[in-house]
């Protein structure tokens, strides 16, 4: 067990990060870990079936992520709408943030913006006259990392095929790698988890313990609940998706907010496998990870993925531990 932050990091050569997406979502790679006797395979993402038991459960983030980031008319501020508050009210990050006082107003889509609070972290509450339409003339939300505005393809290729759910502003990445066609043929069910900013949040603490996790909304239907309860082995199809499953078996909550923070030692209750992503170093996603899989065992498959030329983070390929 290590709670040091730099027990999580790793090089990362910059190519292998993937900043465009793959021209077919099932054609990426997928490392397969098994944790029992600690083994790693080399296979493709459209060969997950292969692992896939009658009795088993994937369960998917069904979030949607909205067209969040929009300018304002003038073109001189640029807002990231983050979470509705309540009707025609948001908490949004704005940039540059010294134009926008408590106070300040400017129009976006012809509709004044008003910042009412500046929130401890810089975040502003901003009401608006209407409500802005978030899925038509706003861009994706990209990862700071891809260093690049989005453009039409990450409008379809940024998003899961099972998206319907509007309310995130970063896509659940683990699903992107699935077609109708690879779904329809995998038992599986949705939860909703709408991944918020604090998921790019870099960890500060040198222990651990001490960083503040973000809090999102989820909710899991009865239906969802059920076929979980009655399957043999369930599947998370992301980190976002053990948060949810992991917080339920907590809290017994099947709606509201969690800010679990999920890093060793934990005593995973309702998760058997996990498909994820490869994650930032000295994140708290591949602390999560390594909770789940031995960190030494984590980082030694990703400096193998590195060896291998894997590609890395929202864009990249996938990793499936068994």
């Amino acid at each position: 067990m290590s709670l040091r932050l730099s027990d999580y990091d790793y090089e990362l050569p910059s190519e292998l990060i993937a900043t465009r997406p793959l021209s077919q979502r099932d054609q990426s790679r997928m490392m397969v870990l098994h944790r029992a006797n600690e083994t790693i395979e080399h296979r493709k993402f459209g060969e997950l079936k292969d692992f896939i038991r009658a009795d088993d459960l994937l369960v998917l983030n069904d979030t949607r992520v909205l067209t969040a980031r929009k300018f304002s008319d003038d073109g001189a501020i640029e807002f990231l709408f983050l979470e509705k508050m309540a009707p025609k009210r948001w908490k949004c990050l704005v940039r540059p943030g010294r134009k926008m006082r408590v106070g300040a107003t400017v129009k976006i889509d012809n509709v004044e913006a008003r910042v009412e609070e500046i929130l401890s972290d810089g975040e502003r509450v901003v009401a608006l006259n209407e409500d802005v339409d978030l899925f038509e003339g706003g861009s994706m939300p990209l990862p700071p990392y891809m260093k690049r505005e989005s453009d039409a393809l990450d409008l379809a290729q940024y998003q899961t095929v099972f998206a319907r759910e509007p309310g995130a502003i970063a896509a659940p990445t683990a699903g992107l790698h699935f077609t109708p066609e690879i779904l329809r043929e995998l038992p599986h069910t949705f939860v909703t988890l709408h991944v918020g900013p604090g998921t790019f949040r870099p960890v500060h603490s040198n222990n651990i313990v001490e960083h503040k996790m973000h809090a999102e909304r989820f909710a899991i239907s009865d239906d969802a609940s059920r076929k979980i309860d009655n399957c043999q082995r369930v599947i998370a199809v992301g980190t976002t998706v053990v948060r949810v499953l992991e917080t339920f078996a907590g809290a017994g909550e099947r709606e509201g907010e969690t800010n679990i923070f999920i890093y060793p030692p934990f005593e995973f209750r309702v998760v058997d496998a996990l498909l994820t992503n490869f994650h930032l170093p000295r994140s708290t996603l591949l602390m999560l990870v390594s909770a789940f899989a031995d960190r030494e065992f984590v980082l030694r498959a990703y400096a193998e993925a590195i060896r291998e030329r894997y590609r890395f983070y929202s864009y990249g390929d996938c990793m499936l531990i068994l």
